[in-house]
This record gives C-alpha cells, sequence and structure tokens, in this order.
C-alpha cells in the first residue's frame, strides 16, 4: 500500500507490472491542449482503464484552479473538481512487450513535494522503470515547417533513443512546473525519467493543435513501440493545417511575420544552432505589441 494512501482514490489495481508512466499536464506546460490531447489520443486509442485519482482537497486553492459546474440531463448541478487520474493498459495479449500507466492531470497550487512523492510511490509500487512527460510550450516558430521536439533523460537508453529521433536538448534555466519537482521524486526512487516537449507557434490560439498533438504521439508510438494507428490524428493535423493555411492567407502582417519566423527556422537547421533566447524573446515581444495595435490576439 502507498505510504499516500490517504490521498488517493483507487478503484481497481492493476493485476500486471507497468513499464512506463506517460504524464501530461494541463495549463502552463501544455500549450494549446497539445500534449493533453496526445495522451488523451493514446489512452483511448489503448482503452486503457482508469485506476486510481488523487484527491484534489489538499493540493489546490479553488479560488485560482476554480472547479466547474455543470447541469446533468435531468437538471440537477454537478461540480467537477480539478482531476489528476491513472490510467493503466496491459500490452499483453496487444502484441506488444510494453505495459503503460497513464497520469493526466492538472498541477497544483500547494505541496508540491507531497503530491510528487503520492506520483513516485504509486508509479514504484507497480514496477514503473521509466517516466515520461510530455508537454507543449509556445515558441517563436513557424507553424510551416516540421514540428521541432525538444526534451531529455536521465536514463542513457531513453536519451539514446531520443538523440536518434532528433529530439534537440533544452538548455533552459529558471520558474519550473510540478514536472521537474515529480522528475526529482522518481530519480530519487531509482526510475528513469524524460520529458518530450513539442514547440508550439506562439501565434496560433487554436486549440487543440493537432499538429503538435500528432508529431508527439507519433514519436512516443515510436520509442515505446505501441500498436497504435495514427491515422485519425493524422488527418486530424492535416485539416489543421489547412484551417491555418487559409487564415494565414487573409492576414499579411502575419504572412510577413511566419516568413521571418521560416528565415530563422531554416538557418538554425543549416547550421545546427538555436537562436539566442534573448532574441526570441525580443521578437516575440514586437509581434505581440502590433497584435494589440491591430486588435488581434493571434489566429483562429
Amino acid at each position: 500500500m502507498s505510504p499516500h494512501s490517504e490521498y488517493l482514490t483507487v478503484h481497481e489495481s492493476p493485476d500486471t507490472k507497468l513499464d512506463h508512466l506517460l504524464i501530461a499536464y494541463a495549463g502552463w506546460p501544455d500549450a494549446a491542449e497539445s500534449a493533453t490531447n496526445t495522451i488523451k489520443y493514446l489512452m483511448r486509442r489503448l482503452q486503457a482503464k482508469k485506476f486510481a485519482e488523487i484527491d484534489p482537497e489538499d493540493f489546490f486553492v479553488f479560488t485560482q484552479e476554480r472547479p466547474r459546474s455543470s447541469r446533468t440531463r435531468d437538471g440537477r448541478r454537478r461540480i467537477h473538481w480539478p482531476a489528476n487520474e491513472f490510467y493503466h493498459w496491459s500490452g499483453q495479449g496487444a502484441g506488444s512487450q510494453t505495459s503503460l500507466m497513464f497520469l493526466i492531470g492538472v498541477e497544483p497550487n500547494l505541496r508540491w513535494r507531497t503530491f510528487s512523492s503520492i506520483i513516485a510511490d504509486l508509479a514504484q509500487e507497480h514496477g514503473v522503470k521509466n517516466v515520461i512527460h510530455v508537454g507543449a510550450l509556445l515558441d517563436a516558430v513557424p507553424h510551416t515547417r516540421p514540428v521541432r521536439l525538444t526534451g531529455s533523460s536521465t536514463q542513457p537508453d531513453l536519451q539514446k533513443a531520443l538523440d536518434s529521433a532528433s529530439v534537440g536538448s533544452s538548455n533552459y534555466q529558471g520558474p519550473t512546473g510540478i514536472s521537474t519537482a515529480v522528475m526529482d521524486a522518481c530519480t530519487r526512487q531509482g526510475m528513469g525519467y524524460a520529458s518530450l516537449w513539442g514547440n508550439t507557434p506562439h501565434y496560433l490560439q487554436a486549440a487543440p493543435n493537432y499538429r503538435i498533438s500528432y508529431t508527439l504521439a507519433k514519436s512516443l508510438v515510436s520509442l515505446l513501440d505501441l500498436p497504435i494507428d495514427l491515422t485519425e490524428l493524422s488527418a486530424a493535423a492535416d485539416a489543421f493545417d489547412s484551417e491555418v493555411g487559409t487564415a494565414v492567407s487573409q492576414d499579411e502582417q502575419l504572412t510577413e511575420y511566419i516568413k521571418k519566423l521560416e528565415d530563422r527556422y531554416d538557418e538554425s537547421v543549416s547550421s545546427s544552432d538555436m537562436p539566442e533566447p534573448a532574441d526570441v524573446v525580443l521578437e516575440l515581444e514586437q509581434f505581440l505589441r502590433s497584435q494589440r495595435g491591430s486588435g488581434s490576439g493571434g489566429i483562429l
């Protein structure tokens, strides 16, 4: 039994060991809902089963992360609290040697160390060897080029796989999210940890961004050898691209800005060099100021 069982509601314990834990958090680390949409797609295709959830009472300030209210068909009012839910899937009988635990949730406001320990303890209890956090971040990148992925791993074999998949490393230092706290808790218990981020064009407000989700899902399917058909997600990504292309063609200022991003992207690819962060921030600020001046905040 988990030492933090008082914070967990367990509906059904998996009867097999689970090799990997895949995590996505809504909110700040989920630009255009790309990461959570990726995990939801994988869970739906694998028919993963919910088996546990974390009680939100001790971890959220409900005036900041407000519960949602809805009405049922018979007119009753229902409250939806911030949820952190665990699912499982076993590859046995599905032609796969991999079994997975999923966590799809919301970054908590309070008690990050306790929250992280709950996740690490539950993962260890079910035999998890590697934890992979899937995220999406806003970046000054064009939607007309291949999606840029960044990430790293504490596990040498997984890092080698990321390198082989041309996933770039990040040298970011500064304010961090719950994923870093979970990484610390998991590595302290001997589990490998990896992060995989999709860099999302900051000028696109549409959510979910299916192109980012498709790219993340494709990488995960390859890394973990999952028996998942991505045709549906690929078609959604193509439709998304078509809608964005139509919208961009009607905005001359945005078209010019994207051309600048394309030139920078192409230069970074040819030189294997990323632009300086200060330059990217300056470019973002200039674009956002111009959008505010024209009364626009993005497209779609």
